[in-house]
């Protein structure tokens, strides 16, 4: 890993390895390795996908959306890409994860701003998010592996796909599709939105219901101050379709972390994790039938 990290920033960089010093790991992620590294006393951030991750993440597609989404001034610095492995050195952000502060409810209204910059930007990213065909895919994932999901997976699969039609009416914009607050960084009076592995066209709200990734309360608050008003029924139904849809979603990767050995590897029990994201689906989806 350290001769990874050292060999890659120094072709980077141009400079010597023996100038590269390995400072310390990001804690926090499931998927990635993060590590800050520092260089002729410039700090930096240096990403090692996750074992597999390659099956999630389509690196060109990743790289055409930073280069989309660099005007807007919302992302760090990225200094350098390699599409073929998806390490990636970018400007190290001296600020804190509103994950780590001790109330990320008072931060609602910068995260708000963050991603009205842009979903209001006009861009469009290099493709549609396209939830539905993901989640067939990612499914695909854990059946390849002789796994056979739950009866109660695909119930609430079709429930979730009876709304359909309610939620293909709105129009997409670009989203960031995993704005969860360990993905924002507050620093001074800039916000940063970082991490855009799954950056495509999507229902706006969707980006709203990350927000609640942890803490689904957290979105319910969110929801008002990002419209700037109190929410329709419409509204506060797609909020909860959108937050099972993605419990569905990282049920089936869960589900493939655990079959691929990541449970014994990072000393998680993801198909525990997945059996607790199937009941949270449920759950949501129970709160959306309260709006229709």
């Amino acid at each position: 890993m350290e001769n990874i990290i050292k060999s890659v920033t120094a072709k980077a960089l141009g400079v010597n390895e023996a100038d590269v010093v390995i400072d310390y790991r990001l804690m926090g992620g499931m998927s990635n390795l993060m590590y800050v590294i520092v260089v002729n006393g410039e700090r930096y951030t240096f990403r090692i996908p996750g074992k597999n991750a390659e099956v999630f993440v389509n690196r060109e597609e990743e790289l055409a959306n930073i280069h989309i989404v660099d005007e807007l001034g919302i992302n760090n610095e990225m200094v350098y890409f390699e599409t073929e492995t998806g390490y990636k050195l970018s400007k190290f952000v001296d600020g804190t994860p509103l994950s780590e502060v001790e109330n990320p409810e008072a931060y609602l209204e910068e995260v708000s701003k963050v991603l009205h910059v842009l979903h209001e930007s006009g861009l469009k990213a290099h493709d549609d998010y396209r939830p539905y065909e993901r989640l067939n895919a990612y499914e695909k994932l854990v059946t390849d592996f002789g796994y056979k999901h739950a009866d109660k997976y695909f119930e609430l699969k079709e429930e979730f796909l009876s709304n359909r039609e309610f939620l293909d009416q709105f129009p997409k914009v670009i989203c960031h599709n995993d704005s969860q607050i360990s993905n924002m960084v507050v620093e001074a009076d800039q916000t940063y939105l970082l991490d855009w592995e799954f950056t495509g066209n999507n229902d706006p709200m969707y980006d709203v219901a990350c927000v609640g990734n942890k803490e689904f309360e957290l979105a319910l608050k969110f929801l008002p101050v990002y419209l700037g008003r109190e929410p329709q029924v419409e509204e506060s139904r797609r909020l909860y379709l959108w937050r099972a849809f993605q419990c569905l979603q990282w049920h089936n990767v869960a589900l493939y972390k655990d079959l691929i050995g990541l449970s014994k590897d990072l000393g998680l029990d993801f198909n525990m994790i997945a059996a607790a994201y199937l009941t949270k689906a449920e759950q949501f989806l129970s709160g959306a039938n309260q709006y229709k």
